[in-house]
């Protein structure tokens, strides 16, 4: 980590508006708690976690996520949008983490096929009643 804060080190050097405010960070405190409290169990935490602890790793989260974009604007500058793949190629080192990423990228490819299909066949069933 870079620094005891959610907005860490690398957001201190880069300025401009799309980079948030404490206000609005203290804003959205709170917003992953239930789905980290969720995660925590599953990794063997107590049911009902410390709420200590889970803004401690909410705050984590936030920090490792805002700096991983950051890391990915600053390799896909001229394109002005960042692509799966900016994510990709960051986390390429870590294998476990490269792997997990595309097994669930490839999930999430085969559900959107499903639920276009799904879609499909409830039109099909809707035009012949």
């Amino acid at each position: 980590m870079h620094g005891s804060s959610a907005t860490g080190g690398a957001s201190k050097s880069r300025a401009g508006p799309s980079q948030p405010t404490d206000a609005s960070l203290k804003r959205k405190r709170g917003f992953f708690q239930k789905d980290l409290q969720h995660m925590m169990y599953g990794f063997g935490d107590d049911h009902n976690p410390l709420p200590e602890t889970v803004s401690l790793v909410e705050d984590i989260v936030i920090e490792y996520v805002t700096d991983l974009v950051h890391k990915a604007q600053d390799i896909a500058p001229k394109r002005g949008k960042l692509l799966t793949e900016d994510f990709l190629f960051l986390i390429r080192k870590d294998l476990p983490k490269l792997h997990r990423c595309t097994e669930l990228l490839s999930m999430n490819e085969e559900l959107k096929q499903a639920r276009k299909a799904f879609e499909v066949d409830e039109e099909k069933i809707a035009n012949a009643e």
